[in-house]
């Protein structure tokens, strides 16, 4: 494969295949990305469950998708760095389920009709959100707010160091992976784990 055909690697036809493996495991297939890097091609694939992702999620999925690639040859003759993360807390709010797993999450969202809110993620369905809006004075509680999907924009959790019930901040449970991580495989199959990068290398070159 010449290097021209190598920076084309398509990332739909790439989706379309690894959806399914990565569905069968219980995770959602979140975005699958490829870009030259070097004289290699990196492939980013970032995965999501209902319970959130653990280490050890990240490394099963990066498993199946390594597998899942070279049985089926997806990736050629390019010689290619695979990198598996969980979304990470900037992954903007678009679809119904990335409302519906930051239930508890403060969040900055703005408005179709113009302006923006900040308010706690009471509850998300198919058809919208029920913000917790800040009351009108400080110490007051606040006021539930229900909003439709097509009143919303792009929503943006807000990171909170003390928030209260938190799981996988700095405060909570270490092992569910609330910010970017990655699983790494070796060339001999190893997984490794370092909350920051992560590659599978294939041995072409």
């Amino acid at each position: 494969m010449s290097p021209a055909a190598r920076a084309k690697l398509d990332g739909a036809k790439l989706r379309e295949q690894l959806e399914p493996v990565v569905s069968e495991l219980g995770y959602d297939l979140e975005e699958v990305t490829a870009q030259r890097a070097g004289s290699r091609q990196l492939l980013r694939i970032v995965v999501d469950g209902d319970g959130g992702v653990t280490l050890d999620d990240i490394a099963e999925v990066s498993q199946a998708v390594s597998a899942a690639l070279d049985e089926n040859d997806a990736m050629g003759e390019a010689a290619y760095d695979l990198e598996v993360t969980s979304p990470g807390v900037s992954r903007p709010l678009t679809l119904p389920r990335h409302w519906l797993r930051a239930v508890g999450r403060l969040v900055l969202v703005p408005l179709t009709a113009g302006g923006e809110l900040t308010g706690r993620i009471l509850a998300a369905d198919e058809e919208g959100v029920t913000l917790e809006l800040p009351g009108k004075k400080p110490g007051m509680p606040g006021e539930p707010r229900r909003l439709g999907y097509p009143e919303l924009g792009r929503g943006k959790v807000q990171v909170e160091f003390n928030r209260p019930g938190a799981k996988g901040d700095a405060d909570g449970d270490d092992d569910l992976v609330d910010d970017e991580v990655a699983a790494e495989h070796d060339e001999g199959g190893e997984d490794v784990h370092d909350g920051v990068v992560a590659t599978h290398e294939d041995e072409q070159s």
